[in-house]
């Protein structure tokens, strides 16, 4: 699955130190699907050389507005027309400016005033020294670029090449990407809150044991990338994994399901949807040992006691926000056998407008996942796919449903 297949970019830079970057988000693009077209000024050449971004983006550099190989003359108007997007990276507090009071002196800001505004977007990624970011001038001109219809990126925090520390930093490769990624995607849920639950959860017996189950939280941690790619505002309550925060998502780490209840219900007041990916424990230890239990030389393992967790889908799903329809509520069912009808029960028992099931074993810790869409006028099925499809088709499937 590649994201930015037939989409062609023109990958404009400008003067700064981060310029070593756009090489590696050159080759991430291409590697995305997308065709990629380099268009550098003459402060960026003196950062990385065009033979470089040639070499990798397989096409020649355009310079200067004046190039000869153009039969017509008009690079400017060329490169701005077949675009699918004008992306610079990195886009200095200079070239900021320029673009603000619509300079148009070298081939790159040219461009960017010729584009058609309403077919070509336009996508900064600022790079330059904290102080600068934070300068009345620059804050001014970043408002007043978004005023006009640029998309504006966030910057990174960390260490400068200057020395410094702080605020201004462009964003890494990969993360340029996964928000040109996003751009792209449909914004059926612009407005909405989503709060997602992931993982397992992890119930203790002792101050080393425990219990919990194999899920990964690969498909929740998808579902809320896109939701978040859907124009949604995202939280995502996560039991015990390790996988990075998917862009522009508000993470909250829990352990137990007492814990995973407890943030899901206070986050749940102000959400729109409510998807229940996390892998609950159904049952975990009457009483937690204070310290290890060991072996008494008896044989016989400890006797250990179990009570009930909370259901967590259902308690939000019968709460105020959903019963009066505030909140669309999707439920998971994580199956080792008879999908259909378990998911179909599991629909009505939690009393929740959609239930997904899958099959737990064949998808626990997977990259891939099939799911069983089950509401109450029918049955879908998605075929095995990678789950940031699936979950893509999923959020689709939802914001049609509260749409309906």
């Amino acid at each position: 699955m590649k994201d930015l297949a037939g989409k062609h970019i023109v990958l404009g830079l400008t003067g700064g130190i981060a310029c070593y970057k756009a090489a590696e988000l050159c080759r991430s693009l291409i590697k995305e699907g997308a065709t990629v077209q380099v268009v550098m000024t003459e402060a960026a050449q003196q950062f990385i050389t065009p033979v470089t971004m040639q070499a990798l983006s397989n096409r020649a550099v355009a310079l200067s507005q004046w190039d000869a190989r153009e039969t017509n003359n008009m690079a400017h108007i060329n490169l701005s027309r077949e675009a699918d997007a004008i992306v610079i990276a990195p886009c200095s507090a200079d070239f900021m400016a320029r673009l603000v009071h619509g300079r148009a002196d070298d081939l790159l800001s040219l461009l960017c005033l010729a584009r058609p505004l309403d077919k070509v977007p336009l996508l900064l990624a600022p790079a330059m020294n904290r102080e600068m970011w934070v300068h009345p001038a620059t804050r001014r001109n970043v408002a007043q670029l978004k005023a006009d219809g640029a998309t504006v990126l966030d910057v990174g925090t960390g260490d400068q090449a200057c020395g410094e520390t702080g605020d201004g930093r462009m964003l890494e490769p990969q993360e340029l990407v996964e928000d040109l990624v996003a751009f792209f995607q449909p914004k059926l849920l612009a407005g909405h809150h989503v709060l997602v639950t992931a993982g397992p959860t992890y119930e203790a017996i002792d101050p080393v044991r425990g219990i919990t189950n194999l899920s990964s939280g690969k498909m929740g941690f998808a579902v809320a990338r896109a939701a978040r790619e859907a124009g949604a505002r995202v939280t995502l309550v996560a039991g015990p994994v390790h996988l990075p925060t998917p862009r522009g998502v508000q993470r909250i780490d829990v352990k137990s399901a007492a814990e995973m209840l407890a943030v899901t219900v206070a986050a749940a007041v102000d959400a729109t949807v409510f998807v229940a990916t996390a892998a609950v424990a159904d049952w975990r230890p009457a009483q937690t040992a204070g310290q290890k239990i060991k072996k008494d030389g008896s044989g016989q393992p400890p006797t250990l006691e179990f009570v009930e967790n909370p259901d967590i889908l259902a308690t939000v799903a019968q709460s105020p926000c959903a019963r009066t329809a505030e909140l669309f509520c999707v439920g998971f069912a994580a199956e080792s056998e008879d999908l259909l009808a378990n998911a179909q029960a599991k629909r009505l028992r939690k009393g929740v407008p959609l239930l997904v099931g899958n099959i737990g074993p064949a998808t626990f810790g997977q990259d891939d996942n099939a799911l069983l869409l089950v509401r109450a006028d029918g049955v879908e099925s998605m075929s095995r796919a990678p789950k940031l499809e699936l979950a893509r088709k999923l959020i689709a499937a939802c914001a049609h449903q509260i749409s309906e």
